[in-house]
Parts: C-alpha cells; sequence; structure tokens
C-alpha cells in the first residue's frame, strides 16, 4: 500500500543522468501497432477467399470500353458498304421483277417503300430520344447553376421545364398542380428545387429503386444458378441494359436501341469519373456479405457481389437520367438496395 501514493507522485529525474525523452512509443511503432483505415489493403487483397466479381467486370468492359478510332472506321466503313450493296441488290432485283412480273414488282417496290418509311421512322424515333436526354442533362446543369448562384430566376426556369417535362405523365397531375400551386411560398433556389424535387421526383425515385432492386435480383440469381461461362455474363449485361433503359423511362427519357446503348455507356462512363467503381462504406458490407456465402457456395457469393455491383450500376444510371441532384431526397444506398432485392427472392419483399 506505501508503493501507491509513490507510482501516483511525480517522477523524478537525475540532473547527472541524461535527459528522459517522453515515454512515447516511437513512431514507426505507432504505425505498426495502430490500425490506420488508410494504409489498409483493398478488400480482394485483405482476404483471397473474397468472391471477384467477373461477371460484372466483365459487363463494364464491354459496355464501358469505347471502340478505337480504327474500329469505328471500320464498322461505319463496312456498315455503309453492306447498305449499298444491299440496296444495289434489292433494286436489281425489282427491276428484274417488274420486266418479267409486273404485278409481283409493283408489289416489291410497295415494300420496299415501306420499309424505307420504318427506317426513317425509327431514325427519327432514335433523334427524338437522345434529343430528350440531352434536354434532361440540360435541366441538370441549370440546376446546378441555380444552386451554385443561389438564384430565383434560374430555378424558375427549371422548375417551369420540369413541369413541362413531365406534363404527359397522368400518374404526376397531382404533383404538378401542387407545385404549381405552391413555388411561390419558396424565397430562395435551394427551397424551390428541394420543393421541386419532392413533388416530382419522389415517387419516381420509388420506381427506380425497385427496378435496380429487380436487376439485382436478376443478376444474382443468373450468377448463382447459371454454370455456363458466357451465359451468366449475357444476363448480367441484358439486365443491366434493361435496367439502365427503364431508368431513361422513368424519368422521362426514351431510350432506342442505339440510344440505350449510348446511355450505358455514358452510365458506366460516369461510374469511372466518379470513382464510384471503387469499394465505398456502402458495397464493403455487402462484399463482406458475399465472402461469407463463399465459404458455403462460391457461385452464390460472388452472386452477391455482382448484385451489389449492378445495383451500383443503377444509382449512376439514376444520377444520370434524374433531372435534378438529390437535395431532400436520401440517396440510395448499394447495401438497402441488394438487401431488398434479395429478400424478394423469398417473397417477404415488403415495399416502404
Amino acid at each position: 500500500m506505501s508503493d501507491t501514493p509513490r507510482n501516483r507522485g511525480p517522477v523524478l529525474i537525475e540532473l547527472d543522468a541524461p535527459q528522459a525523452e517522453p515515454r512515447t512509443a516511437p513512431a514507426s511503432e505507432a504505425r505498426d501497432d495502430t490500425l490506420n483505415p488508410a494504409d489498409a489493403p483493398p478488400i480482394d487483397a485483405a482476404d483471397p477467399l473474397l468472391p471477384r466479381p467477373r461477371t460484372m467486370e466483365m459487363v463494364t468492359r464491354l459496355v464501358g470500353r469505347p471502340p478505337s478510332k480504327l474500329t469505328r472506321f471500320f464498322i461505319n466503313s463496312g456498315v455503309a458498304l453492306f447498305t449499298f450493296l444491299l440496296s444495289i441488290a434489292a433494286l436489281n432485283f425489282i427491276n428484274d421483277l417488274l420486266n418479267r412480273y409486273p404485278v409481283l414488282g409493283w408489289i416489291g417496290v410497295a415494300l420496299f417503300a415501306l420499309f424505307t418509311l420504318a427506317a426513317l421512322g425509327m431514325a427519327w424515333r432514335e433523334y427524338r430520344a437522345w434529343a430528350r436526354f440531352a434536354k434532361i442533362d440540360a435541366i441538370q446543369r441549370r440546376a446546378g447553376m441555380a444552386l451554385a448562384d443561389d438564384s430565383m430566376d434560374k430555378a424558375r426556369a427549371v422548375t417551369d421545364d420540369l413541369l413541362a417535362l413531365y406534363r404527359d405523365r397522368p400518374e404526376l397531375e397531382w404533383n404538378r398542380k401542387r407545385l404549381a400551386d405552391n413555388r411561390g411560398d419558396a424565397f430562395d433556389a435551394r427551397t424551390l428545387l428541394t420543393m421541386a424535387e419532392t413533388e416530382l421526383l419522389a415517387n419516381l425515385d420509388q420506381n427506380a429503386r425497385r427496378e435496380i432492386e429487380a436487376a439485382a435480383r436478376t443478376v444474382a440469381t443468373a450468377t448463382a444458378l447459371i454454370p455456363l461461362a458466357l451465359a451468366d455474363v449475357a444476363a448480367a449485361l441484358a439486365a443491366n441494359l434493361r435496367m439502365i433503359r427503364r431508368m431513361a423511362e422513368i424519368y422521362g427519357g426514351r431510350a432506342g436501341a442505339v440510344g440505350g446503348w449510348r446511355l450505358a455507356r455514358t452510365v458506366i462512363t460516369h461510374l469511372v469519373a466518379t470513382g464510384a467503381v471503387a469499394a465505398g462504406d456502402d458495397l464493403i458490407e455487402t462484399v463482406a456479405g458475399g465472402g461469407i456465402l463463399s465459404k458455403v457456395s462460391r457461385r452464390f457469393g460472388e452472386g452477391v457481389v455482382n448484385g451489389a455491383l449492378t445495383a451500383r450500376v443503377g444509382i449512376a444510371a439514376m444520377e444520370v437520367c434524374r433531372p435534378l441532384p438529390f437535395l431532400a431526397q436520401p440517396r440510395p444506398k448499394v447495401g438497402n438496395l441488394v438487401t431488398r432485392g434479395l429478400r424478394g427472392l423469398f417473397g417477404s419483399d415488403e415495399r416502404g
């Protein structure tokens, strides 16, 4: 008991002894003994048993890798040559048919004219679809400028564009009227845009979340159950392209065949530009869960991780197709989407 007060008292240092440094661990020891999250290795390097999302990696490479200039020149020249030769062959065939069987020849002329009109209609639809995407992108940029400048005039212009964008959506008629009646109560740009987001985009966000959950469930199931090497890649690619097209339709765009592929490339480019491909806080838990499940079934663990990356692609598609940034509405999280999506496999998915 007599040692306790002495240990709690001041420490005496002899004058002739070398001055002692404070009793702290060296920096090297501190770095060795302290776990620094920044120095932690990547998830794949930390545990080699964690599943790798090979299917979604292949899908990302197929969609996101742009062709080289030589490849584009080869494809464009090949398509032009094939179209030219096919047109010449069709014209020669119809000409010979007119000379031999005039009635059948005129039927061929009518069918060729109908096909030409159909091709022009498809081209016009693709142009209008991409023009609508350009309009949504312009609304996004003007909304960002209104928030940065805190300009009520720009915010009112954005609100007018949103009302015009959704004027043909009957399910949003009540929301449009409510926004038109109450937007005069806003006194700054952020409040007005938040009101527009709440009235017009809240229900659309719920529909977008359901599409992401369905796509994540499809990709996870395809990866776990399809044993073929490239069949799961094809299923994941189809599910992701369909999800991206549905995102465009939900938020007011219309993706055609060519426009849907270009939109998918835009989404993948957005993923890379924002650094969302790397594992974040909302993906680490899902990847860890996939690692646990991979000890039971490797394919099922890979399916969970592929479903998580599909959800990440879906969130990027929301950010690209959404006319406004996330202000008052919460940004979806990968973990929540995957959990709800996989819960739907067992028929217990509750919609909140």
